[in-house]
């Protein structure tokens, strides 16, 4: 049982040093899950007291208005023999065999945080004291409550203490020691006046009564101390103190403990209580009932911290890795989100993720459609074919077959063919665009540093705009060798009717006829429309290959190159991750180191067993 009281000791040593004291925070505590024996009462109640006959040493500040201003975490490990000795948390291997010592570094290591104001503040001291005269047991001694400030407080001082006690208190894993004197009325106690707000049935509060001797004659306090006058869960327990007397003597605490038990046992109102009577007793009591406590609750707590450490990781993995410190290890920072942004947009492309389905929707639907609206058969309207037929013939009007005018004719409707060609490549570089975007947004490491988010975006963009170019020469070309050799076979399959313009014994003149016009633009037309599938077939191949292949590639690849020149100060500016995540990572990455040691102290104590 002692395992788990030096269990729970070493889990608060762990919290104070990274940093859990148990105040609101939005990061999760295990402070408030251990158990702990927190004590209250007002100034002048004999708390201090109290917590020195238990310890059996004079070590805590003493002096008018208050004296404990941070609670002070005490710890008693019970040792076999040898020299007693104390120890604080924030001077690790600083053992102190002069207890006047530890008194003086409460009250420094108090200014230390608060300044010599009368401040107070909820952050922890944390005092080990071992001793073969003391039982394994942990309090928390918290600020005396107080009624009015005194000089050199704050007003709101009454309400600050008042609130801290209570916020140690209302936990309901917190232990209250009350400390009342006997010889104030009850009602006005402040510890049991607090206790009760936070605790009203009385299940977690033992009420302690001190100055028991110092009550007026013909008065006692067995009512009290038999719960009849204000009843709690546990029984009262009386102690009597060293008076101002004894301490200004420095009257030993081994004598100050058997003149306690002697009153106890000589004086008839207690004589009856005397077995249950006393700071020895109180210690044993507290540290038995505080290893049962601790006890009850180890797989609670063990629950919180498997569930913490997931809910934390979970956390620390969204917000990323922190910062490199070094040049080398930024650059490579940048190239690894730039990678992990590069794969997601090649899954989009290759349908791993959705958007890629898009450019095919182009090719398949939107080219087409593009080239059904040219219309060409108004473009070779009777009147349009009779125009161009003959500006191309000149002054001389052609012999056999007017091919200057076929051209013509092919050519200008060719060109039509442009617009749906560029409109195309424009279209896929939309979509190009636009999946640069989507991948900028599912790139979760790229979130963290808005500048380098920025940058990323601004590079994928510019790389598509040059391949857009790229690919506007290369589909433009295709249009442009359609017109610049014509398909001779095509023409030499036509069937030659010599009565449309065959026979070159007719008349010149005649073959600008209606029926020899509308021949010829028939055969135009048909010519055109086989160009068109054609095309309808190489544009979307020389687009995949210009700016859909090239994207995958080396979307990137301008800007690595740019990224290697960068000097140091340039590569931090990149990474300008929001200080509040930083210091939240840093806040957490603590919690977890924690949660860890936590874990792994409980499992040592379940393997010990």
């Amino acid at each position: 049982m002692e395992n788990l009281i030096s269990l729970v000791n070493k889990l608060q040593r762990a919290c104070t040093a990274l940093g859990d004291h148990g105040e609101e925070s939005t990061l999760p505590t295990l402070w408030d899950s251990l158990p702990a024996i927190a004590v209250v009462g007002g100034q002048s109640s004999g708390k201090s007291s109290v917590l020195e006959s238990i310890v059996g040493k004079d070590f805590l500040p003493r002096g008018s208005g208050i004296v404990t201003r941070r609670p002070l975490v005490l710890q008693l490990h019970k040792i076999d023999e040898g020299r007693e000795y104390a120890e604080f948390l924030h001077l690790p291997r600083k053992r102190f065999t002069d207890f006047a010592l530890v008194r003086k570094e409460i009250s420094d290591e108090t200014d230390r945080e608060t300044g010599r104001s009368k401040q107070i503040s909820t952050v922890p001291i944390h005092l080990s004291i071992y001793s073969p005269n003391v039982v394994n047991l942990t309090m928390i001694d918290l600020p005396g409550l107080t009624k009015v400030a005194v000089e050199g407080q704050p007003d709101s001082i009454v309400a600050d203490i008042e609130n801290m006690v209570r916020s140690f208190i209302e936990k309901p894993n917190c232990i209250i020691l009350a400390i009342s004197p006997a010889n104030q009325d009850l009602a006005t106690s402040d510890a049991i006046k607090i206790s009760r707000e936070v605790d009203p049935k009385g299940e977690r509060t033992f009420g302690v009564l001190t100055k028991i001797d110092l009550m007026d004659k013909g008065t006692d306090a067995v009512d009290i101390l038999e719960g009849k006058s204000y009843r709690l869960q546990y029984p009262w327990i009386g102690v009597v103190n060293r008076s101002q007397a004894d301490i200004n003597k420095s009257v030993d605490m081994i004598a100050a403990r058997r003149r306690e038990r002697e009153y106890f046992a000589s004086t008839p109102e207690y004589k009856h209580l005397a077995h249950r009577m006393g700071s020895e007793h109180l210690g044993k009591m507290m540290s038995k009932h505080l290893e049962t406590v601790i006890k009850s609750r180890i797989p609670g707590i063990q629950s919180l911290i498997n569930k913490s450490i997931i809910e934390i990781e979970a956390e620390l993995n969204r917000l990323g890795k922190p910062i490199a410190s070094d040049a080398g290890g930024k650059l490579y920072m940048i190239m690894e989100i730039c990678r992990i942004f590069d794969q997601i947009y090649k899954e989009h492309l290759d349908g791993v993720r959705p958007g890629g389905d898009k450019i095919y929707n182009v090719f398949d639907n939107q080219l087409p459609a593009a080239l059904k609206r040219l219309q060409f058969d108004k473009h070779l309207s009777m009147e349009n074919v009779r125009k161009l037929i003959t500006e191309a013939d000149g002054y001389q009007p052609h012999l056999i077959a007017p091919e200057q005018g076929y051209r013509r004719l092919i050519e200008s409707s060719l060109v039509t063919i442009r617009g749906p060609a560029e409109a195309a490549v424009d279209a896929v570089h939309s979509l190009l665009k636009e999946l640069v975007h989507k991948a900028v947004s599912e790139t979760v490491e790229l979130k963290q540093y808005p500048t380098l988010r920025v940058e990323v975006g601004n590079a994928a963009v510019d790389s598509l705009d040059r391949m857009r170019e790229e690919s506007k020469k290369a589909t433009l070309k295709l249009v442009d060798m359609e017109s610049s050799y014509l398909t001779v076979d095509f023409f030499r399959k036509l069937p030659q009717d010599i009565e449309k313009g065959g026979n070159p014994t007719h008349s010149i003149f005649d073959r600008y006829n209606d029926s020899y016009l509308r021949r010829i633009g028939t055969t135009v037309l048909s010519y055109v429309n086989m160009v068109c599938g054609s095309l309808r077939n190489s544009i979307p191949k020389s687009i995949v290959y210009c700016q859909v292949r090239e994207a995958k590639r080396s979307l990137l690849d301008h800007f690595f190159a740019e990224l290697g020149k960068r000097d140091p100060k340039q590569l931090s500016s990149m990474l300008d991750e929001d200080p509040a995540v930083m210091e939240r990572r840093g806040a957490l990455a603590k919690r977890l180191e924690l949660y860890r040691s936590a874990q792994a102290e409980i499992d040592a104590v379940a393997w010990a067993k």
